[in-house]
Formats: C-alpha cells, structure tokens, sequence
C-alpha cells in the first residue's frame, strides 16, 4: 500500500483557474458537449501524431483540486484506486474544509477536471474533443481547492506520492501566492521526482501583463518544464508569465476541456497549456520507454516553433509542435536541451550570412551599367536582324521577274 507523510510549510499555493483576459461565460457543470474540434486540436494532425503513439501504458499524475470521473470522457482514464486526497481536514482559521472522497475523484472546482481532460480524455460521440494522449492514465491527486487550501507541503507529500504511485509524468498547474519561494520541502520533492526519471511540467504562471518578470515556483526549479500559454497566432498570450525559467510555450487561450459530471467548458491560463505539454511528454514516454526524463524535455524544447533562434523570456525554446516532438526522432541518438548547445539561455544567436534588402550605389551603377551594355547588345542584334529580314524579303517577293 502506497503511503506519504503530509509535511508542513507555511507557503500557501495558488490554483491558476482563469487569466484576466476575455471569456466566455461562466462555466457550470455538467455541462454541454462540445460539438466541433477545439482550435488548439486542429492546429495538430492527430492521425499522424496517434500513428506514433497514443500514449499507452503511461501514468501522468495530475496534482490538481481532483478529477471527476463522472465525465464519460474520464471515467476509464482515471485510475481512482491509486488516486489519493491530500487537502487539509481544516484551514489556517480551524474551519472544517470539504474534501471530498479519499481518492481525489472528486471535484467541486473542475479545475484538475479540466487539466486531465487535455491530457488524456477518451474519444466520445458528439463531440471533437479529445485528449492529446488518449490511452494515458490520469493518477488523480487532489491537494487544492477554490479557497487555496493547498500549501507547499501537501503539493510536496503529493509529488513524493505521484512518483511511488508510478507516475512517469507530473503535471502541476498552480504555483506559490505572490511569488514566495517556499522553504526547502517542495525542492527536495520536485529533486526526488526528477531522481527517478519522472518528467514534471508546471504552468509558468497568469501574471504577465504589464511585462514584469515573476519567478514562480515550482515552474522555476531546475529540470521542471516550465510552460507558458501561446494563443492562435502562437504568440505570447498577454496574460502569461514571462522570464528566463520558461521552457516551451503551449495553447492556452479559449481552452476546452472536461468539466466535472460531463460535458465541456472554455477557459484560459498556464494551467492548460501545462497539461497539452504534460500530454506530449506521455506520448513520448510511451513511444521511448527507455529515454530519461531530461531526454523527453530536450526532444520537447528543440522540436518546438522557434520565435527566435535562441532562448525567448516569452516563450522560451519556442511553442510546442506536437507531431515535431513525435517523428523528428533518431531513437539511438536522443537530443540535447538546447540549454546544453548554448550554456547561456541569453545566448545569441549564431551567426548567418546578412540579407540585403538593399544595394550600395557602387553595386547599383555596376548592375545599371550591365543592364545598358546588355540592351545595347540586344538592340544591336534586333537592329541586325530585322535588316537581314528586311533583305531576304526583297529579294524573295523580285524573284518572279525577268532581270534587267
């Protein structure tokens, strides 16, 4: 039977439900079914992303506020006897909280419902939306809630948790109130999963308008994927957190997904573009078993669109490009972080043969000059033949009488 030891730490935790930018209605739940193909789906070619792989056999623990499966599109992608409940009994003022069930099936938020969807929801009729790696299995931990119960030490014990549960990924969509770096606990946690080759992917925060740099945690540790939201054009969403930690950027703006007792809702933030990541990592996972978890965050960043040819503050090594990650692939030599081929992430970029969109007076006379001697030439030759024409005309049009 898997155990873990709650630790305690001060550092409370912040969920990441929804950016402050435009959106749709409140979403309430069960809700409708999405009928169509959500943008961030038909930006990928799913047919030749799922003919590498589905994602098979791979666990991602999704360390949210609980996956509901009463989603029809959850319910066989949850594996709810390893799910486990982690909020407190109690918040910091002694109030009783409402936890739910033991094993983190429960979901009053929708917001781990929503994260679990992108990552592993099952095909259904009646609707376009599907999850990125749809034969994964979600292990649902629940450690937060609407009011920010959650603290660094229940995220700590659950990542400690995840990974003796098996997981191969980790998905984190929250991070700590107001920036504070949390003691020591969540570190050693995060270093702990990392140790046993477990790939950890955080959201890298909603707090990027104005352009001011936040280090947020545990998006900021070393070898956890920070992500950051790009939105239909992949730029930058306004909203996302910006700095040198950002790994790779993913969708994040008008994000469907699964909402707890069926049906689907929109939303925006980090914490979705997270999961579409923590999805590609599954994919890769199943497809090279073998490959280390710094490897499958390597193949990730270098196959990403590049927006520059180095590190970007905004984007980091560029916005994911699912099916690149999946067949630019040589299985025996797995790539380098990018980081590892420019030690400085503020590195620049190589240099490249400059492109002349203009010419200097000196090239502009010389080609003025060709083009003159060249017509000349040309004119000359015209001039030339139509003499001898004109000639031959002559002479075939007199050829009928006598000479004189």
């Amino acid at each position: 039977m898997l155990t873990a030891t709650v630790l305690a730490a001060p550092t409370v935790l912040t969920l990441l439900p929804a950016a402050p930018v435009a959106r749709a209605a409140e979403c309430t739940f069960p809700s409708k079914n999405y009928e169509g193909r959500p943008w961030s789906l038909q930006r990928v070619n799913l047919d030749e992303l799922w003919a590498q792989s589905k994602g098979k056999g791979v666990q991602v623990a999704v360390i949210d506020t609980g996956v509901d499966v009463k989603n029809p599109q959850l319910t066989d992608a949850v594996d709810a006897s390893k799910g486990k409940n982690y909020l407190p009994e109690k918040n910091d003022k002694g109030e009783k909280i409402e936890r739910g069930n033991a094993h983190g099936t429960t979901d009053t938020v929708g917001h781990g419902t929503r994260v679990a969807g992108i990552i592993a929801a099952r095909p259904a009729e009646g609707t376009g939306f599907v999850g990125l790696a749809p034969e994964s299995t979600i292990i649902p931990i629940k450690q937060n809630d609407a009011e920010g119960n959650g603290t660094a030490g229940t995220l700590a014990t659950s990542i400690r948790y995840a990974v003796d549960a098996g997981a191969d990924v980790i998905n984190i969509s929250q991070d700590t109130a107001k920036a504070i770096k949390p003691d020591s606990t969540l570190e050693s946690a995060v270093d702990y999963a990392l140790g046993k080759e477990v790939v950890v992917v955080a959201s890298a925060g909603n707090d990027g308008l104005g352009g001011k740099d936040k280090t947020t945690y545990p998006a900021s540790y070393e070898g956890v994927l920070a992500v950051a939201s790009s939105d239909r054009n992949n730029e930058r969403a306004p909203f996302s957190q910006a700095g040198e930690f950002v790994g790779v950027a993913a969708p994040g703006v008008d994000m469907i997904s699964t909402v707890p007792g069926g049906g689907h809702c929109s939303d925006n933030g980090t914490s979705f573009s997270a999961p579409y990541v923590a999805g590609v990592a599954a994919l890769l996972k199943s497809a090279y078993p073998k490959w280390t978890a710094e490897q499958i965050v390597a193949q990730i960043e270098q196959t990403a669109e590049r927006s520059i040819p180095g590190h970007d503050r905004l984007v980091g090594w560029g916005v994911i490009d699912p099916v690149r990650a999946l067949t630019a692939v040589d299985p025996a030599h797995p790539v380098e972080s990018p980081a590892a081929e420019q030690p400085d992430v503020h590195a620049i970029a190589p240099d490249v043969p400059p492109l002349h969109l203009g010419e200097t007076a000196e090239e502009r006379n010389t080609r003025l000059g060709t083009y003159v001697a060249v017509g000349a030439l040309v004119l000359a030759a015209g001039l030339g033949g139509t003499a001898v024409a004109v000639r031959d005309s002559r002479r075939r049009g007199g050829g009928g009488r006598s000479q004189e």
